[in-house]
């Protein structure tokens, strides 16, 4: 049924969207294409299931720990990586350089740590009970991925576009040089989105580990090729490109699957998003970031 369809799909393209969200926001705002976006979303599911695990705590609570903990280490690599390159007048490939190398840190620290099993959230973490709409049926997990998805996104609008800071962010994504002749602390400012990027991140990895329940070290990979793909989809730096970037890369995952095969899942995907970007090589939105030093 496409109603059931709808609601697989707008529940992996909400996780999609909110990975790519944070990815976007780096891109956009520091000019760095952040490699290492994908091993922090795999911290945050490990830093979930050890909550939920280690310490008895609710999907909840954890789910906030994770992106804590994955937005002071987002502050914490913009600090001791990006910010001296940035210093420096470091060439435009270095920074990307360097958080290829902090991904392959944290991939090694997670493989030693937690092994290169799968591991699974405990049973009962969410209930298993199923809620009918119409014709379709949400699980709890798809109910709570979505509604935490949404409740995300829409603070990180109003963030962005009704608060001071929001304005500061734009100010700095336009022109950091301005933007400093304005009196904004741009530093603070890329501090603060490192910060905001890690959290999404860390919160689409728990999304995803729930939705899934499948934790592993190399989970950070493919979903940071899909989230290249929804930022390019949706147009280089645009917050809401990234939001129907997602929407639509899990829409042709899904109906792909249900009508086709799950082998051939990631080729119709991004099959698809060569076709869009032969038609529109600019992205769904058509917006070509222009850096002003």
């Amino acid at each position: 049924m496409l109603a059931q369809q709808l609601i697989n799909a707008l529940g992996l393209g909400a996780v999609y969207a909110l990975f790519a969200l944070g990815f976007t926001l780096v891109f956009g705002i520091l000019g760095v294409i952040n490699l290492a976006h994908g091993a922090v979303f795999m911290l945050g599911s490990y830093c979930a299931l050890l909550l939920v695990t280690r310490l008895a705590w609710g999907i909840l609570p954890a789910l906030a720990g994770a992106m804590v903990l994955c937005g002071l280490l987002g502050m914490l690599s913009d600090w001791l990586l990006l910010r001296p390159l940035r210093a420096r007048n470091a060439p435009h490939l270095a920074p990307m350089i360097a958080t290829i190398g902090l991904a392959g840190i944290l991939g090694s620290i997670a493989q030693a740590g937690f092994g290169v099993d799968t591991q699974r959230f405990p049973p009962g973490t969410i209930p298993d009970a199923v809620l009918h709409l119409g014709g379709a049926e949400i699980s709890w997990i798809q109910f709570d991925i979505i509604i935490v998805a949404v409740l995300l996104m829409g603070g990180l609008f109003v963030l962005l576009e009704r608060s001071p800071l929001g304005r500061q962010l734009r100010a700095v994504a336009e022109s950091p040089r301005h933007a400093r002749l304005l009196g904004i602390r741009v530093e603070r400012v890329f501090l603060l989105v490192a910060a905001l990027a890690g959290a999404l991140g860390g919160a689409a990895g728990v999304l995803i580990g729930l939705s899934f329940n499948a934790i592993s070290p190399f989970m950070g990979q493919p979903m940071l090729h899909k989230g290249i793909a929804v930022i390019i989809l949706g147009g280089m730096g645009d917050v809401r490109g990234a939001l129907f970037g997602g929407l639509f890369l899990g829409l042709a995952e899904v109906l792909t699957v249900t009508w086709w095969s799950s082998d051939v899942r990631d080729a119709v995907a991004f099959g698809l998003l060569l076709l869009v970007l032969v038609l529109r090589p600019s992205g769904l939105f058509g917006r070509t970031l222009i850096r002003r030093a």
